[in-house]
Order: structure tokens, then C-alpha cells, then sequence
């Protein structure tokens, strides 16, 4: 659908108009106005004027917007839906965070009847309650269902931060630091290490921002670290969601390149680390670093007898090794990510990103995640 190919491009069923334009251009043209967007993006691996001028300038955001997130959609949306609802100028703003496909909801006659009534205020001056409505409307996540719930904030007023210890003591997320030195390593090709916390003893919600620090060596100049949050049942089922791609979801991931790890310390807070991306700080092989990893926010209330747990990879997370499931228009079968993958080997050659990966654990330092805990009405 480039512009350009005009008469040589279909027609609109609708309007019987050229869908590519009017114009018709020849392949040379069309070869000089493409760009190759993966290409750019590997030319420009830190945050520079490429992608700044690609991005928003949050305090000149001023207009009143309805910014609507996906639970499932790790890797694509939810995090511009977070960081637009908290930092834009607006005075004026909401946001809402929904799960499934957004095309069995937010598509359908929920989603359309909310959009229509933030237009109708905003675009025909329809005093119809919008603005009286709270800023925050969630779809609380549970094993089995949804329930709406609106709030007055982003990240709640109510959350209880509370941080659980890896312990590497049978690999445990324990709810107190470690009593002793330790270290464990993975091959960044396998699966990592994944540390599990004792059977909860009573129904728990986390709905909001996660995050993760830890110290880290490679055996290599580099390392990337995937961080996947997840649950399982009494019988060590895990408990996964129809995504907004892929219908095996976790609950929320986390990615950071650890030479990417410089913070910005304006930006940042104990519960959304924020990176500057503009210089690679490269490891020492075998030399231990400090990490601050954002994972995307998430909801899910967590029945009792269930645990969670934190894996540490060095590659993408996958449900299991294959589902034969597949759409369309992506290459790759779903196996957790959607078509959402870290698998482009120029940008993660293997003599650098697939090496070998320890974490160090430091009962005076301790690593842990940072999890917000919403405390039960009384």
C-alpha cells in the first residue's frame, strides 16, 4: 500500500478511489521514497536524534486524550499507555487498561461506547459526564475472569511496595534477604534461571508497575536480560492469558541490555527504572554490574496456595518449545511473545550475546523484585 502506486494499487470497495493515492510512480521512485526500518533502526542502537525526533515531547502534550492499554500486550503498546497517562501535560487525561485481544473487547461494544462517549464530550461539547468520570478505569485481572474498578491515580495510591528476595537457596523468592554470599549462572541460550516463592497463603493482588534489581556478570563484553514475572498453581500449572497477539501470554516481562544500563536519575523511581540509552557502558567479562530493570505493568490477583516466580533469561520467554499455532501476516510460530522476538542476529551476535550469565547474590546487597501489592478491602 506504498504511496505511490496509484492505478497500479487496488481500489477502495468504499469510495472507489485509489487506496495507494493518485499518483503513479515508477519502481525507481517508489525504491527512493522506502525506507528499510529494521536497517535504521540496527544504524541507530542508542537514543539519538533518529529517535528523538520519532518520539513525543511529553510536556507539550496538551490536548485531552483516553489512552487505553492492553494487559497482554507485552512488547508493543502498554508501556507508551503508562508513561503518556503519567507524563503528558494534559490536564485532561484517562486511562484504561483492558486484557483478551483488543478486538473481542476494546473493538467491540465496550471499547466503542467509551470511545464514543470521550468524542462526543471532547468533539461535539456533549455534557454528558465524561469529565466527572474517575481517571482510571482497570480490568483487575483473575485467573478466570476480569472485574472493572476505577481509581483516581497511576500507580495506585493504595500499593503496598514489597520487595521478594532471590535466594539461591533452592532458587526461592523469599520475603527476606539471604544469609549468605552465593552465585548461579545459565547459558544465555537456555532457559535461564527461574526463582519461586513458597505457596501464598492468602489471595493476593498485584496490579501496577514491576521491577527488578540485580547484579549481573557475563563471559562476554555483553548481555541481554529477558525477566519474565509468572504464576503457577498449587500444581505447578502455569498460569498464562490470551494476549493481545499471542494466546499464551505471561504475566509481565521485563528486557534490559546491560550496556544499556545507565539510569536516568530524573526520571526514574524505585518502581519504573528509566534508562537514557545514549552510551553503551560495556561489561569487563566475569566483573559484576548492578542492573535496574523495568518490567511493564500488570494485573493479577493471585488465588491462595498459587506461587509466583521470577525467570532470568537470556532470550525471549516461550510458553513451551511449540504450539503450531500461527496468523497470517507473522513469520514465526507463537510460542509467548507473539511475533514480539529478540532472534536478529546482527543485533545479538552470539560471540557476545551467548555467552555465560551469573548472578550474583549478596545477602548485604540483595537482588529482589519489586512488586506492587494492592492490600484487600476490610
Amino acid at each position: 500500500v506504498q504511496y505511490g502506486l496509484g492505478q497500479r494499487g487496488p481500489r477502495s470497495a468504499v469510495s472507489s478511489l485509489w487506496v495507494c493515492g493518485d499518483e503513479t510512480l515508477s519502481d525507481d521512485e517508489l525504491a527512493r521514497n522506502r525506507c528499510s526500518f529494521g536497517d535504521d533502526i540496527l544504524r541507530h542502537p542508542l537514543d539519538d536524534d533518529y529517535h528523538r525526533g520519532r518520539s513525543p515531547q511529553w510536556d507539550k502534550v496538551m490536548v485531552p486524550f483516553l489512552s487505553a492499554a492492553n494487559w497482554g500486550g507485552q512488547g508493543l503498546h502498554p508501556r507508551g499507555n503508562f508513561e503518556g497517562f503519567m507524563r503528558a501535560a494534559s490536564k485532561e487525561k484517562w486511562l484504561e487498561a483492558h486484557g483478551l485481544e483488543h478486538w473481542t473487547h476494546f473493538y467491540t461494544d465496550y471499547g466503542r461506547l467509551l470511545q464514543k462517549a470521550f468524542f462526543d464530550c471532547y468533539l461535539k461539547a456533549e455534557n454528558n459526564g465524561w469529565r466527572e468520570r474517575s481517571r482510571v478505569l482497570l480490568h483487575v485481572r483473575y485467573v478466570d475472569r476480569f472485574e472493572e474498578r476505577s481509581e483516581a491515580e497511576w500507580p495506585l495510591a493504595q500499593t503496598s511496595w514489597t520487595k521478594f528476595y532471590l535466594d539461591p537457596d533452592g532458587q526461592t523468592l523469599s520475603s527476606v534477604p539471604p544469609t549468605k554470599f552465593s552465585s548461579l549462572s545459565f547459558d544465555a541460550g537456555g532457559d535461564g534461571l527461574t526463582f519461586l516463592s513458597e505457596p501464598l497463603s492468602e489471595q493476593t493482588e498485584i496490579t501496577g508497575p514491576v521491577a527488578a534489581r540485580l547484579r549481573i556478570s557475563s563471559s562476554t563484553s555483553d548481555a541481554d536480560i529477558f525477566l519474565v514475572f509468572r504464576v503457577f498453581t498449587a500444581d505447578m500449572r502455569e498460569v498464562v492469558f490470551v494476549g493481545a497477539i499471542d494466546p499464551h501470554t505471561p504475566i509481565a516481562q521485563g528486557w534490559l541490555r546491560t550496556s544499556h544500563r545507565k539510569l536516568d536519575n530524573n526520571l526514574s523511581e524505585p518502581w519504573r527504572p528509566y534508562h537514557t540509552h545514549d552510551e553503551k557502558q560495556l561489561l569487563i567479562p566475569g566483573q559484576p554490574v548492578d542492573l535496574q530493570i523495568e518490567i511493564w505493568p500488570t494485573s493479577i490477583v493471585v488465588p491462595a496456595g498459587c506461587r509466583i516466580a521470577l525467570s532470568v533469561r537470556g532470550r525471549d520467554y516461550e510458553w513451551q518449545k511449540t504450539t503450531g499455532l500461527h496468523l497470517s501476516n507473522f513469520k514465526n510460530e507463537l510460542t509467548g511473545c507473539g511475533p514480539f522476538l529478540h532472534d536478529d542476529p546482527r543485533d545479538r551476535p552470539r560471540s557476545v550475546f551467548g555467552g555465560r550469565t551469573t548472578v550474583h547474590i549478596d545477602a548485604h546487597d540483595a537482588n529482589y523484585l519489586l512488586l506492587p501489592i494492592v492490600p484487600r478491602k476490610q
